[in-house]
């Protein structure tokens, strides 16, 4: 905890860390809120599992194309631009009649346009910071993170079911404005100018780490998401049990990553640290009770922190910094494909099958989240005793013959 202590008292670093976290606290209240919403007004938990797809695909797409972006135009002209779109999206679906295929437009839309808060700050934080203190800061990002996971849930829960799912989207948007204005104003976006990248789009998953970031990144919140679904499908509209039980998923979180956030990264971290996940996601189909629930996926969420901690790092040992923006960007895709899959997945089962249908395929894709890093540990970098940050890019120097 006293590397923690170190690091908040940082020049700017706790400031940052506040402005980034409010600015992306709606991501922890939106999901939910559109869910609610859309159920309550098409009556079918499909519908609304296929609209958070088409925000998550829209993000997806998003994702490292605006983060690429940032390199070539700055960081506040593409936050800026993508802030007041998405406040407008997100604005439209919850005054809007009921009509789903315009809700899948209109949900599109809102996930292209998402500010690309998440790759501008992790691309921030080398500058920030020296190398010893990198990976403890990833490590306390993930783990300040899951405040929006615990407070969000709950205030829209609250919200939502006690005055209404408008009033929650809507305090959703009015945060997102408060939020990005703070983010956007920091004095660091002023100061740290990510490079034009070199190299061609893309061409940053041929690197094996940034590859396997984005695919465990995928399965990882692919199980998230359908839990959530199965969540409230569990608890339905009529009190604040969901917002509680996903609150003491996301207090698991916090609490592994502030615990095993030191943990020596080695080429096994993600799948020991997946396994975790999949464990407490198995226990908790089992039994639909409330304080099952909570107990499970308590455990579960234990190792979510953790697992987003060596997801960063490794990915900021294995690129040029010109490149981080980019590869946080197709991590973050690979995240937000995988919240699409679980949330689809997950209404559809629940329409077939109930609520425990969620669980089941929560755990299925934690399941593959723990196989696919254990495959794959030969090409998982071993960050013990290694510096955590990026490549420096390099240019060529001119030579004057003697």
């Amino acid at each position: 905890m006293a590397s923690y202590s170190e690091l908040l008292k940082t020049k700017g670093v706790a400031r940052i860390i506040a402005a980034q976290l409010t600015a992306r606290f709606p991501s922890g209240m939106l999901s939910l809120a559109f869910l609610l919403h859309i159920e309550q007004q098409t009556g079918s938990y499909g519908a609304a599992g296929l609209v958070l797809a088409a925000t998550s695909v829209g993000q997806a797409i998003a994702g490292p194309l605006t983060s690429r972006m940032m390199g070539r135009f700055g960081m506040r002209p593409v936050l800026i631009t993508t802030l007041v779109v998405c406040v407008a999206a997100v604005v439209t679906i919850a005054l809007m009649p009921p009509d789903v295929p315009l809700y899948l437009v209109v949900g599109f839309i809102a996930g292209l346009a998402t500010p690309p808060v998440q790759p501008a700050v992790r691309t921030i934080y080398p500058k920030m910071v020296n190398s010893r203190q990198l990976t403890p800061l990833f490590s306390l990002d993930a783990s300040a993170q899951e405040i929006i996971w615990v407070v969000g849930p709950v205030v829209t829960t609250f919200v939502s079911t006690q005055i209404g799912t408008v009033q929650g989207i809507m305090l959703a948007a009015v945060l997102m404005v408060v939020g990005g204005a703070w983010f956007i104003s920091s004095p660091e976006l002023g100061r740290v100018r990510i490079p034009r990248s070199k190299r061609r789009f893309g061409a940053v998953l041929a690197r094996p780490p940034v590859l396997l970031a984005t695919v465990v990144g995928f399965l990882l919140i692919g199980a998230c998401a359908a839990i959530e679904a199965g969540v409230v499908a569990v608890f339905g509209h009529g009190g604040a049990e969901a917002g509680i039980v996903l609150a003491i998923f996301s207090i698991g979180s916090l609490a592994g990553g502030l615990l095993f956030g030191h943990t020596p990264i080695g080429p096994w971290s993600t799948a020991r640290r997946m396994f975790i996940v999949f464990a407490g996601t198995a226990l908790a189909a089992a039994v639909m009770d409330f304080w099952w629930l909570a107990a499970t996926l308590f455990v579960a969420g234990i190792g979510i922190a953790p697992v987003l901690t060596v997801l960063f790092s490794i990915v900021s040992a294995s690129v040029k910094f010109s490149d981080t923006a980019e590869a946080y960007g197709w991590v973050g895709t690979g995240q937000l494909i995988g919240a699409a899959l679980g949330s689809a997945l997950a209404g559809f089962l629940i329409d077939g099958n109930g609520p425990q249908g969620a669980f089941w395929a929560a755990a299925a894709l934690a399941l593959a989240g723990t196989i696919v890093p254990a495959l794959a540990h030969r090409w998982h970098p071993d960050l013990r005793g290694r510096d955590a940050s990026p490549m420096p890019d390099t240019e060529p120097v001119p030579v004057t013959p003697s």
